[in-house]
């Protein structure tokens, strides 16, 4: 039997984006997450909202300061919110409290730990979610930014070991390709929500349409600001700011979602 013909196989596809690595205070990874089977629905709503816009450029928060494209950013958004099948997860971490001792020494090597324990914990709650399911993950990541040129390769193994040490099943992540952002509108679609969220936490939302946008999303979790933490259950836009308790002071309030679209409820976690 074809893999993708399996009735208890669950494919995911995730889309993986980094910001906030050249030194400045916090830096983050993100994913976006659907059913591999999606991606032609994804690639059709997509191209449809930029047909709609005339916007066939790269998809990025670095580029959305334009109020002509306001409307096609704002549209973006609301589609992103009002599919069920889609979802952001993301992990923000301020450089200032890495305990350097517990990674060489190096910031380098404690960011590729950050990126891969996001991973294998949001793969850990699909799991958990989906005990009755044959679950594999294929992964898509921007070139992961490090000194070490086999970065990507390194995730693998080591997130599919993890695993493994965790589930008792071996290479839950059967692929990690790795793609230039131009290619793929899913990392783009990563990298639009994880700038807006680091771009809230490091204060540097200025732009007239970027302070829109960010308002956009906000409303959408019931939220007022983009400066908050979701709880680790929250399955449709998750930020998880990882705290080091042995550092003092927790500056991130934590703030439960409202989602303007709510999910279906059921039990277990995403």
């Amino acid at each position: 039997m074809a893999e993708n013909d399996n009735p208890g196989k669950m494919i995911w596809h995730v889309a993986c984006d980094e910001s906030g690595i050249d030194g400045q205070r916090f830096y983050g990874f993100g994913s976006l997450w659907m059913k591999y089977q999606r991606r032609g629905d994804f690639a059709k709503l997509i191209r449809n909202v930029r047909e709609k816009h005339g916007y066939f450029q790269e998809i990025k928060w670095q580029k959305a300061n334009s109020k002509k494209y306001l409307p096609f950013h704002i549209d973006l958004i609301e589609l992103f919110f009002k599919h069920q099948w889609l979802a952001f997860h993301c992990i923000v971490v301020e450089k200032s409290i890495v305990n350097k001792s517990f990674h060489n020494g190096d910031y380098d090597l404690a960011m590729r730990k950050h990126f891969t324990k996001l991973m294998t914990t949001k793969i850990s709650n699909v799991l958990r979610a989906h005990p009755e399911r044959d679950c594999s993950f294929r992964v898509e990541v921007d070139p992961i930014a490090s000194r070490y040129k086999k970065a990507d390769e390194a995730f693998h193994v080591i997130a599919n070991n993890m695993l493994f040490i965790q589930h008792g099943v071996k290479d839950l992540i059967t692929s990690v390709v790795t793609k230039d952002s131009k290619s793929s509108e899913n990392i783009q679609i990563s990298d639009f929500f994880l700038g807006a969220i680091m771009s809230a936490y490091q204060g540097k939302i200025s732009s007239e349409a970027k302070v829109a946008l960010a308002e956009k999303i906000a409303e959408n979790l019931g939220w007022d600001t983009l400066t908050y933490d979701t709880w680790p259950t929250e399955r449709k836009f998750n930020i998880w700011f990882f705290y080091d308790k042995t550092r003092g002071f927790r500056e991130i309030e934590t703030k439960p979602v409202k989602l303007k679209n709510p999910l279906p409820e059921r039990n277990g976690s995403r």
